[in-house]
């Protein structure tokens, strides 16, 4: 059975690889529209009791890299 947490951990993971690939390809509003589902999974985190043994807040952690990998490749391309 999966928890709540696990498959909010596993969105952030695919969101932050499925922005890789968006821009691998030239998907500049896929960017755009990356952070917010970004900022909206690291609210969810946020929320979250913290007792999960540090993975809660290294989820944090790579969401907010994940957030700044997004701009910085928007600023890249000029956007």
């Amino acid at each position: 059975m999966t928890t709540p947490f696990a498959r909010k951990a596993l969105l952030g993971t695919a969101i932050a690889a499925s922005i890789g690939i968006g821009y691998a390809i030239g998907a500049q509003p896929h960017m755009t529209a990356s952070i917010g589902l970004l900022q909206s999974a690291r609210a969810e985190l946020a929320a979250a009791t913290p007792n999960k043994g540090g993975h809660r807040e290294r989820a944090l952690q790579l969401i907010d890299q994940a957030i700044g990998e997004v701009r910085s490749g928007i600023a890249f391309a000029g956007g």
